[in-house]
């Protein structure tokens, strides 16, 4: 049995010829010279190094591009990652962060296998938007050390922020000038020029120019190894029950979020490609990509939008602009090193700044709160704090179970209408059925809705024949067929008539096994109303 992912290649590389590797060679030197800032910020940001960040992006995107399930994916360090991570290296310094890349991998590729790529449709679009949000709030803080040259302490973002007001907090001026530089030339960069030199790369070759030629003494880089193998990288004797238990919890966090950027940019890159993504394949590539990352010295790497949407507007072809451009960023590690070293962390600041601010999802907050959506606002908002306040796993679960206390509230809203029977509807004027009535509800019958139907039936106690219409009800539970129950056995008692009508298939089925219709008895139950006043007038 031939493999998915060969079948891909198989269908990507028919007919491919020189034309088209020379659009996927372009392309993948165009996401270098987006990555290589990117790579190296997130790698500082994490709490890691730029080397770690550099890593990632080159052994990503040599490994994951090429079994990843939509060609156009381009693979590294996010920004996301950081609010993990740093908690991790306070307390487990790299090695953990390896030991939980390792663990997230791992469980990458099981959802993968066992199709889990859908899983990200079962979390309601603003939860997804407030933790977008939120990682962008954490970005920011986290690069308030680096862009002011000051000195925090704390193991969360907002730790280090509280930090200040017994460390101090006095600003270096040579480094928050060339942070605000880099800032202002981003923001103010023609985006038409992006395709040529990218505003965040032309940002820090300036910063860095200008820091040598004026001598500023400010904190760099440092030295970036020309090796894929440092000295700090996973070994197995590194892997400790102690470690694998003390960054569990933390590694299921990063395969979280690692499946919600992957899947949520592979839906939106394949509608900018006209390729849908296979998101179980693209599962298990993240998840191969991490297990191997971090015997290389790597942090976690997902898909990044950014790169990708940049590899598809420059025109890619295949999956072999993922693979150029992570032999573009390898060669820059071992031609380029000595500059990339002299490159200042504020920066870097800079740059992440910016690309926090542009993580939000814009469109989506602004259409929420102009629109006065209570409940989406509600959980953008809830899932947003909780993802700075407390740890990303914690705040999409608080998430996911917000909308779902939404969405019962409003399910357990029904309407219940009581209607005179009008025999001039059916053409028998004359008749006398003043004390018959119909009963319409619409909504789910269930235990939230159960009071409701109760009071209002016991309302109808004086009626000689009730005619329940639930063409409006899309489902039942025991406790309000067990109501109904009572109410038509009471009827019965009393001599009077209680009939169904247009009763949904699904509610059907609960009635008969309830008991209901044997107790009511078949011939209770008709198509419709007018179906029932025609036979019984």
């Amino acid at each position: 049995m031939r493999l998915p992912l060969f079948t891909e290649l198989e269908h990507e590389f028919k007919e491919y010829n020189f034309t088209k590797f020379s659009k996927d060679l372009m392309a993948g030197l165009t996401v270098t010279a987006v990555a290589l800032p990117l790579a190296l910020a997130f790698g500082v940001s994490s709490g890691a190094d730029a080397a770690s960040g550099l890593i990632t992006a080159i052994v990503a995107g040599l490994i994951i591009s090429f079994f990843s399930g939509g060609f156009y994916q381009i693979s590294g360090p996010t920004g996301a990652m950081a609010a993990i991570l740093m908690s991790i290296i306070a307390q487990y310094k790299m090695q953990g962060v390896f030991v939980a890349t390792l663990i997230a991998g791992i469980l990458l590729l099981i959802a993968g296998i066992l199709h889990l790529g859908r899983i990200t449709s079962f979390i309601p679009a603003p939860v997804i938007t407030g933790f977008t949000s939120g990682i962008a709030i954490i970005i920011a803080l986290g690069q308030v050390d680096n862009f002011f040259g000051v000195y925090s302490q704390g193991t969360t973002a907002l730790g280090k922020v509280f930090s200040y007001t017994k460390l101090g907090f006095s600003p270096d001026t040579a480094t928050l000038c060339t942070g605000l530089f880099v800032i202002l030339l981003m923001v103010f960069y023609p985006k038409k020029w992006n395709n040529i030199v990218p505003g965040s790369l032309l940002g820090i070759i300036l910063a860095t120019g200008g820091s040598l030629l004026l001598n500023l003494d400010i904190k760099t880089v440092g030295e970036i190894p020309q090796t894929l193998l440092p000295a700090e990288r996973l070994h197995f004797a590194g892997i400790t029950w102690e470690h694998i238990e003390g960054v569990f919890s933390p590694a299921v966090s990063i395969a979280m979020l690692c499946m919600i950027e992957s899947l949520l940019c592979g839906a939106s890159a394949g509608r900018m490609a006209g390729k849908a993504m296979n998101s179980d394949q693209e599962l298990i590539a993240q998840g191969i990509g991490n297990i191997i990352l971090p015997f290389f010295g790597g942090i976690p790497a997902t898909a990044a939008i950014a790169r990708t949407s940049v590899a598809i507007k420059s025109g890619a072809q295949t999956r072999l602009t993922g693979i150029i451009h992570a032999i573009g960023l390898l060669i820059a590690m071992f031609v380029l090193s000595p500059v990339m070293s002299k490159i200042p962390l504020a920066a870097l600041a800079g740059v992440l700044i910016v690309t926090a601010f542009k993580m939000n999802e814009w469109s989506a907050i602004k259409y929420m709160f102009k629109h006065k959506m209570k409940g989406p606002v509600l959980k953008y908002l809830i899932t947003m704090i909780a993802t700075v306040a407390l740890d990303l796993t914690t705040a999409i679960l608080i998430g996911v179970l917000l909308g779902l206390f939404l969405f019962v509230i409003r399910s357990a809203a029904i309407q219940i209408a009581v209607e005179e029977v009008d025999p001039l509807r059916i053409g028998k004027e004359g008749t006398d059925v003043k004390s018959w009535c119909v009963v319409y509800v619409t909504g789910p019958m269930f235990f939230m809705t159960a009071d409701s139907i109760k009071k209002k039936l016991e309302g109808l106690s004086n009626r000689e024949v009730v005619i329940l219409s639930l063409r409006g009800v899309p489902m039942a539970d025991i406790t309000s067929v067990g109501i109904i129950m009572d109410f038509c056995k009471e009827a019965k008692e009393n001599g009077k008539s209680v009939l169904f009508s247009s009763v949904q298939p699904s509610v059907m089925k609960i009635f008969e096994q309830s008991g209901l219709v044997e107790a009511a008895g078949e011939e209770a139950f008709y198509f419709s109303v007018d179906k029932v006043l025609l036979e019984l007038l």
